[in-house]
């Protein structure tokens, strides 16, 4: 896709600034080129998000496409945590305990408004949380109520461009995990 499509290109920028060595940037390329093309996620569906997240591993749309083969049951075994749907107080320390336990490098995809912004079930409730960036650091949100598969894939598909543009010298922000 051409840079300009794209309207969040820091992934591309941070790539551009590392520069280094060519060896290290040799061997940046092929880690996060298998790293970006082999994600093991972890779902956490708890609403009709959840549907539309199992209609994208179904034969029509085909998640493996994507690397993404299996959906993993044990938060050890995945790298990626698929959030999708309504999250309530009691459910947000046992998602917070599945993240903690989830090996590093690990990412985050918000999908569907209750996972990003407790959508239209906040208003009305004294349970539903606002967002599961108040708990866990999200680095893809994917709008929509509930999102499409296609949405999801596009989701996928940043998260990729975004691992493909670490590196392994640099550490990853220590303040980015902690809950504030």
């Amino acid at each position: 896709m051409k840079y300009e499509d794209f309207d969040d290109n820091d992934s591309l920028e941070i790539l551009r600034k590392s520069g280094g060595n060519i060896l290290l940037s040799t061997v940046d390329n092929l880690v996060n080129w298998g790293r970006a093309n082999s994600l093991w996620p972890l779902t956490f569906a708890t609403s009709c998000c959840g549907i539309e997240m199992m209609a994208a591993g179904a034969p029509r749309q085909d998640f493996s496409r994507f690397g993404i083969e299996v959906y993993r049951a044990s938060p050890r075994q995945a790298d990626v945590i698929v959030v999708a749907g309504t999250i309530t107080y009691k459910m947000a320390p046992v998602l917070k305990r599945l993240y903690d336990q989830m090996a590093d490098p690990k990412y985050v995809i918000a999908m569907g408004a209750c996972a990003i912004s407790g959508g239209p079930f906040y208003y009305n409730s004294y349970s539903v949380l606002r967002g599961v960036d108040k708990i866990i650091p999200v680095d893809v949100y994917v709008p929509g109520c509930p999102p499409r598969p296609e949405a999801l894939f596009y989701g996928i598909l940043q998260l990729q461009r975004k691992v493909k543009g670490e590196s392994f010298k640099e550490v990853r922000d220590p303040e980015r995990d902690v809950i504030k």
